[in-house]
């Protein structure tokens, strides 16, 4: 997907460098808690993330799209099976319905704030899982306090809810929300999607 010097890519190992730092050797979503933590403290958060994302891509295919602005890499977003997502069974919220992929992280580069690039990517993810057979993308939003170090790692409520998320499990900060493309997505969109996959 491109327009006006936009383009959206499949994130692959050789697109893995572009995503934007402190992204790019964050472990939060793919190891358990206490793995993360003694990879941190050996200092090779960045190797795991490289081994992870390797694993995941060969299991299942890409797990997320990167947004270039005339070349620039913009944004990013990474989901993936529940299964392949070992810290989201430490949420309050969990489990991820078995229809659906986790949405781990939606980030768009400061400099490009409040262009739209949240929203397309979400949609290309949408069409992605979609092409893919899944039915619905699930998330743990969040709402507590946005100078949490972890509150980076995390997406924010206000976020899914504007590009359509609705909660399936109610939590004061951790509330777990779903889009299903098949009727979440606008008409439009939904209609070029279906296309897509034929």
């Amino acid at each position: 997907m491109s327009s006006a010097g936009r383009q959206i890519s499949s994130l692959t190992l050789d697109r893995a460098q572009d995503v934007p730092d402190p992204c790019a050797s964050c472990i939060f979503w793919e190891l358990d808690p206490a793995l993360a933590a003694a990879s941190i403290a050996r200092g090779g958060p960045g190797l795991d993330k490289e081994a992870w994302l390797s694993a995941a891509m060969l299991e299942w295919g890409s797990v997320g799209q990167i947004a270039y602005v005339d070349g620039v890499p913009a944004g990013y977003v990474t989901y993936a099976p529940p299964y392949l997502v070992p810290r989201a069974a430490a949420f309050p919220t969990a489990p991820v319905s078995a229809d659906a992929v986790i949405l781990m992280t939606a980030r768009v580069v400061p400099d490009f704030a409040g262009q739209g690039l949240g929203r397309v990517l979400i949609q290309s993810a949408a069409k992605d899982v979609m092409r893919r057979g899944v039915r619905a993308i699930e998330a743990f939003g969040y709402r507590g306090d946005p100078d949490s170090p972890k509150a980076g790692c995390l997406i924010p409520v206000g976020f899914l809810t504007a590009v359509g998320f609705k909660t399936v499990r109610a939590h004061r900060t951790y509330p777990r929300r779903r889009l299903d493309p098949r009727t979440d997505l606008p008409w439009r969109e939904r209609m070029e999607a279906a296309t897509e996959r034929r």
